[in-house]
């Protein structure tokens, strides 16, 4: 009689959806799959698909799987920002901060404090979008050179989406799914966010990354193509924005409820079309979401997450032990980047998830300044800079970004040390 299948083993279909997990986090590796013409999108999406079969679930099962609050808060942001880049916001903010006077130095700091401000409320990603051509611009006027200010605007604007659980996608999720206090996290990560900044000033300016200052940007004529300012529209979605802001410090209504609120308040317009709105929605990074959280799920699904995790501790690495959440976090964000890495540690954060949900969204984040690679607003920048003819490789951005980002790291670690 042959023995009984040890309850533990790994099914066939465990192998194979461990097989689409891996092919998913080796397409977020490289941002897409060799040889084929997809996006880290692409593949999340046809790995949700894969998975389907193998785990005998249907469409029902699958939307399960997608945490529905966090897709909701980031579409409302997303149409918060639409309306606000339509009105020529960002573009004024950072012609404004250009036409201060004063010297590369003094501008370089009301352009960070401009940028992480912006950055911790109306994402990250939309900031270097709406700014970076702006910036480009503002240098080649005034003979200043490109690279600390792009740089420091890709880095300030992930420093400050760090203040906030809802400057940027990952702190969405991490706020949504562990449900933390919008307020007390504000308050433990304004500390850590504002030395972030003025750390990264200094090397900018007068640490070794000084060397950049020499080199000033190419003579090229500069299209803005960001939209004219328009006063109402801004003030609209300025006034949804800081109404926003107050229930989520004030009242214990559920934050992606409000947030769909105030964007159904913003679609209801005579000047702006939905359509026009609607149309700056980033479809691809909800649909990311979407295809990364029924792989993950699936993965969770075998036990093979877990049976590692377990043999992780044996080995003396707790994920819920604050110096090996740091290291982990650090590497993952650099190698998947910050969204996929946080999916894959939230389900093992111990018996305090918590305090470590408020690590994990502040260290996730200013991880993304180490490597160009690391954050998804470096690669904007560098993208939108090089149209307008600057630039910016990754030795170039790790030289000015790289010692900069560890000391937040340090100065995090410290903050969060004393706060325990």
């Amino acid at each position: 009689m042959s023995p009984a299948p040890d309850a533990l083993s790994p099914s066939h279909a465990d192998w194979g959806i461990l097989a689409v997990f891996a092919v998913v986090y080796v397409g977020m590796f490289l941002g897409g799959l060799p040889k084929l013409r997809l996006d880290r999108t692409g593949v999340a999406v046809l790995g949700a698909i894969a998975v389907l079969p193998l785990t005998g679930w249907g469409v029902r099962e699958a939307a399960q799987a997608v945490d529905g609050p966090t897709l909701v808060l980031l579409f409302s942001f997303m149409v918060l920002a639409a309306q606000m880049q339509l009105g020529g916001f960002f573009g004024e903010v950072a012609r404004r901060v250009g036409a201060l006077p004063g010297s590369g130095p003094s501008l370089l700091a009301a352009l960070l404090a401009v940028s992480a401000a912006l950055s911790a409320v109306f994402t990250n990603d939309v900031v270097c979008l709406a700014v970076t051509p702006v910036v480009v611009a503002l240098c080649r006027q005034r003979g200043l050179p490109p690279l600390p200010f792009l740089v420091g605007l890709a880095c300030a604007a992930n420093i400050g989406s760090a203040a906030t659980l809802i400057g940027n996608p990952q702190n969405m999720l991490i706020g949504s799914v562990l449900a933390l206090d919008f307020g007390g996290y504000l308050a433990i990560a304004i500390g850590p966010v504002l030395l972030s900044l003025v750390c990264l000033w200094v090397w900018l300016v007068h640490g070794t990354g000084r060397a950049g200052w020499a080199e000033r940007a190419p003579a090229a004529t500069v299209t803005d193509a960001s939209p004219p300012f328009d006063a109402w529209q801004s003030a609209k979605g300025l006034a949804v924005a800081l109404a926003l802001l107050v229930v989520f410090l004030a009242t214990d209504l559920p934050r992606e409820l409000a947030a769909l609120v105030g964007a159904g308040l913003l679609l209801l317009s005579r000047r702006l079309h939905s359509s026009e709105v609607m149309g700056r929605v980033d479809g691809a990074l909800l649909l990311l979401f979407i295809g990364l959280f029924v792989v993950n799920h699936a993965f969770q699904s075998t036990g093979l997450a877990a049976q590692a995790v377990t043999w992780a501790g044996t080995q003396g690495l707790h994920l819920h032990e604050p110096g090996t959440l740091t290291v982990v976090s650090v590497v993952l964000s650099n190698v998947v980047s910050n969204v996929p890495a946080v999916m894959l540690l939230l389900p093992h954060l111990g018996t305090d998830p918590q305090q470590a949900g408020v690590l994990l969204a502040l260290v996730s984040t200013l991880a993304g300044n180490v490597l160009l690679v690391g954050s998804i607003a470096n690669l904007i920048v560098v993208d939108l800079a090089a149209k307008q003819g600057v630039a910016i490789d990754w030795r170039q951005h790790l030289r000015l970004a790289g010692p900069a980002a560890l000391s937040s790291l340090a100065i995090t670690w410290g903050w969060l040390a004393m706060a325990r």
